[in-house]
């Protein structure tokens, strides 16, 4: 058993070595919910056609930020999976979904969305610096931590975590990072 998982571990690192290396090629495609995000098409024209965010693009139709995220930016995005949302409280994706609900919507998909350009090696570098935190468009903030040498843990302000489970899919208005969970603002 022990062998097993040191080789899935062996494994595993190479093939995130490889998924990182393809991805900080700013001219490369990445594969993201079984599909090509392409570095020339904005955030919202590569996001439509991630299987794994289905859930995250039709938060950001109902929200009625298409529009800002095809924008200039350059935007960073900790995009959550469809999972992510899944394993919220029963009834919470409904309810945000809802009319009455988009200024709550609103704030909690801005808070995944941090102005300008933050790369793994950006974020890496912002925390050897001793840099923390970033302001994210809601006000809020988010907290990043290492956790080993090659993985970013980003916190909300709720002591949530979540993991950057594919980094660095860069988009003509900035960079995406998947995460594994939802980021919520204080409210």
């Amino acid at each position: 058993m022990k062998m097993f998982l040191k080789n899935a571990g062996l494994v595993l690192a190479i093939v995130f070595t490889a998924i990182t290396a393809q991805s900080q090629t700013s001219g490369s495609t990445v594969m993201v919910g079984g599909e090509a995000m392409f570095p020339k098409k904005n955030i919202i024209e590569n996001a439509v056609n991630s299987k794994a965010h289905t859930t995250l693009v039709a938060a950001v139709k109902a929200a009625g930020l298409v529009e800002t995220l095809q924008g200039k930016g350059p935007f960073t995005v900790f995009a959550p999976v469809n999972d992510a949302f899944e394993n919220l409280p029963a009834g919470t994706v409904e309810t945000l979904l809802k009319p009455e609900s988009k200024a709550t919507l609103t704030k909690v998909l801005t808070y995944h969305v941090v102005s300008g350009k933050y790369d793994f090696k950006a974020i890496a570098a912002m925390l050897k610096k001793g840099v923390k935190t970033l302001k994210t468009v809601s006000g809020g903030t988010l907290t990043f931590m290492m956790n080993g040498a090659r993985n970013i843990v980003v916190k909300d302000e709720n002591g949530n975590t979540a993991n950057i489970t594919t980094y660095d899919v860069y988009q003509s208005n900035g960079v995406i990072h998947s995460i594994d969970a939802v980021l919520l603002p204080k409210m």
